[in-house]
């Protein structure tokens, strides 16, 4: 357990980027591992107001240096956020933490979960980017992950969208269940024609313990095989970099300009704040979270006892690693002088090694100082970041 001084002050002075949650979901998609409640609607209230009572509780350990740069409302499904309440919600964040119009505020956004009038809201209290949880276009895949949003939806929501917000992401799940490769193609290149400026698209990660685990534990669900998703995502590379659409990390491709600020912040192991059920904050020594259990989480607030629920303090190997790994996704790579600086002579010399010897395989490359991944060493990320890493 970290020192209360750490857990409650410490990391709060130059805050840059935010997290907000809004746990609830009108339902759980079947691959969902997050703090998600689904068809808890009637503790909305009650979740607001303690949400709005911790950021106000902050105020007192917050030291305003400088606007806030980002801020990321994510869930959960926070387009199922109550319009009165989110406005609420707002109006006491500007009271608390310095914004101004450079600051990227995101709200993550189901298709058809999104009441009439709410994007007018949004744009109003100051969201300038929305993150668009497609996953596919195949309805009777999304019927089958539970996910209760249409082909339709998506389409009617990006219709509306376009004359209010510039920058809006899509996401995208590639290895679903059910979808073929000519599919995922027609879809990608469907996308190519929406009115949007940054798409991610992830590897499908089957948790344990979700609907969709033991599906394909009971073979009643059957995924592509490994060497076809991989072919897809290469190919999906070369299609957005031919629209204009940069790869900028393993996941997340953008038209210039419009790469996630906030996104890049937790890649490059700035310092956070999160407010709210399940919530994360980190300041590069300590990584905390808040009380993953609603009633637990509203007691807290009431009788304003602590909220960390775990604190996990990170080593100078762990701060090594990620380094190298959060490092190599990004299309910028690392700095091995800066990976390398804390490292003995012999762990630089393991460290100098490697890469030569990743490069001489094509995995990566080294130019000015730094190392960055091949096309080929992208898909292999993970294990090109623990051949670096000394033993």
């Amino acid at each position: 357990m970290a020192p209360r001084k750490h857990r409650l002050s410490y990391y709060f002075k130059n805050l840059e980027h935010l997290y907000v949650h809004w746990p609830f979901c009108p339902y759980k998609c079947n691959f969902c591992d997050f703090v998600a409640i689904a068809s808890h609607e009637s503790f909305m209230q009650q979740y607001h107001e303690s949400l709005c009572k911790e950021i106000q509780d902050f105020k007192d350990l917050y030291d305003a240096q400088a606007p806030l740069k980002t801020l990321y409302i994510g869930g959960g499904t926070p387009s199922t956020y109550p319009l009165p309440l989110i406005l609420d919600m707002f109006a006491i964040l500007k009271e608390t933490i310095s914004f101004d119009e450079s600051t990227e505020v995101t709200l993550e956004v189901n298709p058809g979960t999104v009441e009439q009038g709410a994007l007018e809201v949004w744009k109003s209290i100051g969201i300038n980017r929305l993150s668009i949880g497609v996953q596919s276009l195949k309805d009777t895949v999304l019927q089958g992950l539970n996910r209760h949003q249409t082909k339709i939806d998506v389409i009617n929501l990006l219709q509306k969208t376009e004359p209010l917000f510039e920058n809006v992401s899509v996401d995208f799940i590639v290895g679903l269940p059910g979808v073929s490769a000519e599919e995922w193609k027609a879809m990608i290149l469907q996308a190519m024609t929406w009115p949007i400026k940054h798409i991610s698209v992830y590897f499908l990660m089957v948790h344990e313990k979700t609907p969709l685990y033991f599906k394909i534990k009971q073979k009643s669900v059957v995924l592509p095989p490994d060497d076809e998703i991989v072919d897809l995502y290469y190919w999906t590379v070369d299609v957005l970099e031919q629209h204009g659409f940069h790869r900028y990390e393993l996941s997340n491709f953008a038209k210039k300009g419009f790469e996630s600020k906030h996104n890049t912040a937790y890649w490059e192991r700035k310092g956070y704040k999160g407010f709210g059920l399940g919530a994360c904050s980190f300041n590069g020594q300590y990584r905390f979270q808040n009380n993953k259990n609603l009633r637990n989480y509203f007691q807290a607030v009431l009788d304003k006892n602590d909220l960390i629920h775990d604190v996990e303090e990170i080593t100078p190997a762990q701060i090594s690693m990620e380094k190298i790994m959060l490092g190599l996704r990004q299309a910028q790579g690392i700095n091995i002088a800066d990976v390398i600086q804390d490292f003995s002579l012999p762990q630089q010399q393991h460290f100098k090694e490697r890469a030569d010897w990743l490069e001489a395989k094509g995995f990566v490359r080294q130019e000015a100082g730094r190392l960055f991944l091949t096309p080929q060493g992208f898909i292999l990320e993970n294990e090109v970041a623990v051949n670096l890493f000394p033993e």
